[in-house]
Formats: structure tokens, C-alpha cells, sequence
């Protein structure tokens, strides 16, 4: 290819990045945020018109493709429109109710968001191959002469990669070695909100495999150790929005779509025209929960009532509005339906959407590292490596939660209510205000995972 071509193809490429980045900076219009508005309205309108003016009115008036008798029709009808009534209502609440702009009462300020800090040893040992997201500044300091011999007679072939560090002070080398048990263990560094103590490496764990005698499992779990992040995430130049320029609440982030910031962002939904988040996350579990119902009602006695008029001699012609119906109603009823277990199980968890990403992550990185720790067919080994790890930190998404309350009944009702009438109804609000939530006590002031030993005595 010509120094032209390459050139030529090199512009294209750059225009290309610079319409992406300018796209990204602006917000959606409002014609594109409110577009599936009116389109879920829409097919409320259409299934509505086919079950009530076609399905039930056939059986009312005695019509000779009605597929059932006068009363069924009724009671279809009624049935119907009770839900219809829980949908319309429910829809309502989450699309006019905001999930909560931060910017409409933070003042903006400026700070500097602080970038990620080299510390010392703080190379990852993992593989860049890994899947999931990066955790930011997560990796162990990892003494690896002592594991080199066991890890090359262990059968399994680690490429290690040593990282250049500079040269260490008599004072590091006394920080990297205070209270070790075992030479050569793992120390996590935690990042401080204050830059100017850098090193602050945690204590050695305490030998929790004194039962497994298997040398090259200790070598492993010292390459492969639990690796929480250890970024501050309740220091306020970590909570800082270079876009909104202020200092937002925890557990708030921005919305690309909405341009702005959204309070508990969970995730950004289209069929609702804006973002779920605080103060409509319940709206929207109550019309997820409604829309399953609506629609499988629907589809079973549409279903059932031309199946059974199969049986007869004097069957009437299948209706194709019957058929769309079905197939509308299959779809969005699974659709509903699994968002709704979804998100049931996201709020007994007290994870939102975007959170929950980061467990998963942790929870792939955590597999493929027992991957390589054991032979895929060695199951008890990799149950023993996982409950050290949890007899260590506790567990991932529970214990290892930041905004876990101790019970699931606990988590529920910070979101949907101590009344349970508010658990199907579209009205009130859960316990939380949005902006203040309380942390688990596993976690310090900054918010990073400590372990087992470093918790209250009464909640080891």
C-alpha cells in the first residue's frame, strides 16, 4: 500500500474518531430519547385493541369465530383490564417519576480527579488475557523466587512476568516484610485517599491451608491470591465528574445518553425515555412485574381458547391477529418476566445493574486463575481454593459488598418499602434518600474490602 493510501485511510480513521468522541460528548435529543416511549405505547394500544375488540368482544356478541361462551368473555375482559390498569399505572409512575439529577443541588466545583498512582510492585501477575474489567491497582506484591521451583514442577506452565520495580529503600523492604508468616506471601498495597502516604501495605494473611500439604497450592495461591480493588472509591476525588464538575454522591455515575448524572444509576432504559436510578428503580421492578403478568395472561387464554376450538368439527378459521398477538406477547412476556428476576435478585443483593458488573468480573477473573491453579477435572481442589479465599475475605457480592445490610430482607426493603402493598402497588419509596447509604462494616472509611481478621469481632 502507497504512502497516500496509508494516509488517505489514516484521515478517515481519525474523522471517524473525532465523530465518535464528539457523539459521545452530547446527550441524545429528546426525539430519540422518547422515541420508544411512543412506541411501547403504541403496542399497549394494538395487543389492547386485538384481545378487547376482536378476542373478547367475539365471545360477548356471540360472533360465529367466538372461541368461547358470553361469560368467558367477561371474565377475560375484566381480568384484562384490571392488569391493563396496573400496566398503564405503573408505566406512568417510572416514566414521569426522575431517577435523580445530583446536579440540580450539588454546586459545581473543580477538582482534579487523581489519576492511577505507580506504586511499588503493583504490576499484575495475571494474564492480559483475563475477561472481565480491570480493577485498579489491585495487584499483589508478590515475592516470586520462592515460587518459581514449585510452580515449574507443578506440571502446568505459568509464564510469569517479573515486573521492573526501582530500587527499594531499607524502610520498603522493612514495610514489605512486617508481620510476614510465610516468606514470600502476598501483601495488598492499599491506594490512600492522602497521596503523600503511599505505601500502606496490608498485613500478611494468616496461613489458612495448614490442612492441605500440597506445595505447589500454596505456590498458587500466592500468585493467584483474591485480589479486591483497593481504589478509594468513598474519597471524594474519586467521586468527582470531570463532565458535570461536581462531586457526586456514592454509587452515582453518568449517564452518556441523558448527559447527565443519575443518582444510584442502575442503567439507562429507552423504553422508559430516561434512566433508572433512586427515585423510580421501584416504578420500574412494579411495570416490569405487571407487563410479565399482562402479557402471559394473554398469551395462555389466546393460546388455550384456539386449541381447545380445535377439538370442535364446526372449528372457526385461526384469526392472524391472534397470531401476531401471540407472538408480541411471548416476547415481551419473557422479556418482562426475566427482567423482573433480574432485578429482584439485584435489589436482595443490594447491587444495581452497573455494580453487579464488577462482581461478575471479579467472579471470571477468580475462574480463570483456578484454571490455571488446577486441572480443569480436579472440582474439589478449586472448592478448596475458593472457600480459603472466602474464609479469608468472605464472600464475593455478600460479605465482600459495600452496600450489603446484613440480610436480603434488609436490602429489599431499602428499595421497595416496608409496606408490602408497596411491593406490587406503584406507590411510596423505599428507605433510601439517594444521596447518603449505609456501608458495610467490612469495608474502611474509604471503601475498600478488608479482610476477615480486620473486621468487627462480632461479624467474624
Amino acid at each position: 500500500m502507497s504512502d497516500s493510501d496509508r494516509t488517505c485511510c489514516g484521515v478517515v480513521e481519525e474523522a471517524r474518531l473525532r465523530a465518535h468522541n464528539r457523539r459521545a460528548q452530547k446527550p441524545q435529543p429528546w426525539i430519540v430519547l422518547k422515541f420508544a416511549v411512543g412506541l411501547t405505547l403504541a403496542l399497549i394500544a394494538y395487543t389492547s385493541y386485538v384481545y378487547v375488540g376482536i378476542f373478547c368482544k367475539d365471545m360477548i356478541v356471540k360472533n360465529e369465530s367466538a372461541l368461547g361462551s358470553p361469560t368467558t368473555g367477561i371474565v377475560f375482559l375484566v381480568v384484562f383490564c384490571f392488569l391493563l390498569l396496573m400496566v398503564l399505572w405503573s408505566y406512568f409512575a417510572v416514566v414521569t417519576t426522575s431517577p435523580g439529577y445530583p446536579a440540580d443541588f450539588i454546586e459545581k466545583t473543580e477538582l482534579e480527579r487523581p489519576g492511577l498512582l505507580p506504586v511499588l510492585g503493583q504490576q499484575p501477575v495475571t494474564f492480559s488475557d483475563t475477561r472481565g474489567m480491570s480493577f485498579e491497582l489491585m495487584s499483589p506484591a508478590v515475592d516470586l523466587s520462592n515460587h518459581a521451583s514449585a510452580l515449574s514442577n507443578s506440571g502446568n506452565t505459568i509464564p510469569v512476568i517479573f515486573p521492573a520495580a526501582p530500587a527499594t529503600t531499607k524502610q520498603d523492604k522493612t514495610l514489605h516484610h512486617q508481620g510476614t508468616s510465610t516468606p514470600g506471601e502476598a501483601h495488598i498495597v492499599d491506594v490512600p485517599a492522602d497521596p503523600e502516604s503511599m505505601h500502606v501495605p496490608g498485613p500478611a494473611p494468616p496461613s489458612s491451608h495448614e490442612n492441605f500439604h500440597d506445595p505447589n497450592l500454596d505456590a498458587s495461591l500466592a500468585m493467584f491470591p483474591r485480589q479486591p480493588s483497593t481504589t478509594p472509591v468513598l474519597a471524594p476525588e474519586y467521586r468527582f465528574c470531570n463532565k458535570d464538575k461536581i462531586v457526586k454522591p456514592p454509587r452515582t455515575h453518568h449517564c452518556r445518553a441523558c448527559g447527565t448524572c443519575v443518582l444510584k444509576y442502575d442503567h439507562h432504559c429507552p423504553w422508559v425515555g430516561h434512566c433508572v436510578g433512586a427515585y423510580n428503580h421501584k416504578f420500574f421492578v412494579n411495570f416490569v412485574q405487571w407487563a410479565s403478568m399482562l402479557s402471559f395472561w394473554m398469551f395462555a387464554t389466546i393460546l388455550g381458547l384456539n386449541i381447545k376450538s380445535r377439538t370442535r368439527s364446526s372449528a372457526p378459521a385461526i384469526n392472524p391477529q391472534h397470531i401476531v398477538l401471540l407472538a408480541l406477547t411471548a416476547l415481551f412476556g419473557l422479556f418482562c418476566f426475566l427482567m423482573f428476576l433480574t432485578h429482584v435478585q439485584l435489589i436482595m443483593l443490594n447491587q444495581t445493574t452497573v455494580e453487579s458488573l464488577g462482581f461478575r468480573s471479579m467472579q471470571e477473573r477468580e475462574q480463570d486463575n483456578l484454571a490455571r491453579m488446577h486441572r480443569w477435572y480436579d472440582c474439589g481442589a478449586k472448592r478448596r481454593t475458593r472457600r480459603l479465599w472466602d474464609k479469608e475475605w468472605g464472600r464475593i457480592g455478600k460479605e465482600g459488598n459495600l452496600w450489603w445490610l446484613g440480610s436480603r430482607r434488609a436490602n429489599w426493603e431499602s428499595v421497595m418499602g416496608k409496606n408490602m402493598w408497596w411491593w406490587f402497588l406503584p406507590v411510596g419509596r423505599g428507605l433510601e434518600d439517594g444521596v447518603n447509604f449505609p456501608t458495610n462494616p467490612r469495608f474502611d472509611k474509604q471503601g475498600r474490602w478488608r479482610r476477615r481478621r480486620e473486621w468487627p469481632s462480632d461479624l467474624r
